[in-house]
């Protein structure tokens, strides 16, 4: 039987040391890894979770590691992230907007080359579903309208976003910019030097990369949609009817992305949310 393993992390606060000041506070992000992790553990993963001070970009990396190492072909990796979405430049000229998307973990931002260059250490024929509630997360495999069905478990007030301040980014880009730099040139070369992806890698994020994920008072809203399509397990479709009628609960103005690289496999894409 195929095994699987997961990684949940949940930030509700960045350490301002690193981020300029800025503490980036949320509500909702640990709720989601708690309840991502919930999922994991009733589909019989074996899960890892890390929240807020303990979701470093080591804990994480090395999380990654010890998964890849341990999978085989036919085995799956669940990845989740709630917490802010960030952007710094692009140096590598690997993005056509000239910015590579973020996650802000708490001592520092993981570039999506650096979780691209993780996911390429996975043996072939792994699965790995991704789902990241976190804004400009539409590919990292201003004032917004809300309108969306009266939530069951966000709060459709005041919206709080899960995005960093674009000065905020600035500061801590020109703050740490020969460490940002030197990882997207270091990611370069050996991704260059490595085969791609042999894994399958199927990414459901919270919106496009242009666009913002909204915090909730219980869940982020893309994450409190998951949750209510999934309804407990009773939702029996593939992926791709999943991340439909997601969209089909979301505001106009989030629009949750469907993303794949790595190897094809019709047979992952078939398959039930969250199968072993």
């Amino acid at each position: 039987m195929a095994k699987g393993m997961s990684l949940h992390l949940g930030l509700n606060a960045v350490d301002p040391h690193h981020y300029q000041g800025w503490s980036g506070e949320l509500v909702a992000c640990e709720a989601d890894a708690n309840d991502m992790e919930a999922i994991a553990k009733k589909k019989e993963f074996a899960p890892t979770k890390f929240l807020t001070k303990r979701a470093t970009r080591k804990a994480a990396l090395d999380a990654m590691a010890d998964a890849a190492a341990k999978l085989d072909k036919g085995d799956i990796f669940f990845l989740t992230y709630s917490g802010h979405g960030g952007q710094v430049p692009d140096t590598n000229g690997d993005e056509a907007d000239h910015k590579d998307e973020t996650w802000c973990l708490f001592d520092g931002e993981l570039v999506d080359d650096e979780l691209y260059a993780a996911l390429g250490k996975f043996k072939p024929g792994v699965r790995i579903l991704v789902l990241s509630d976190s804004c400009h997360s539409g590919t990292v495999t201003r004032e917004m309208y809300y309108q969306a069905k009266p939530a069951t478990r966000v709060d459709a007030g005041q919206a709080r976003y899960r995005a960093m301040p674009r000065e905020v980014a600035l500061r801590v880009y020109l703050a740490n910019k020969q460490f940002y730099d030197g990882i997207q040139k270091a990611v370069k070369a050996n991704v260059e030097s490595s085969d791609a992806i042999g894994a399958s890698v199927l990414l459901i994020s919270g919106c496009q990369d242009n666009q913002l994920s909204q915090d909730g008072d219980f869940n982020g809203l893309f994450t409190s949609r998951v949750l209510e399509v999934w309804h407990d397990g009773t939702f029996k479709k593939n992926y791709a009817r999943f991340h439909k009628a997601v969209v089909a609960l979301m505001p106009p103005d989030q629009t949750p992305n469907y993303f794949t690289v790595g190897a094809v496999d019709k047979a992952f894409a078939k398959q039930s949310p969250f199968s072993l």
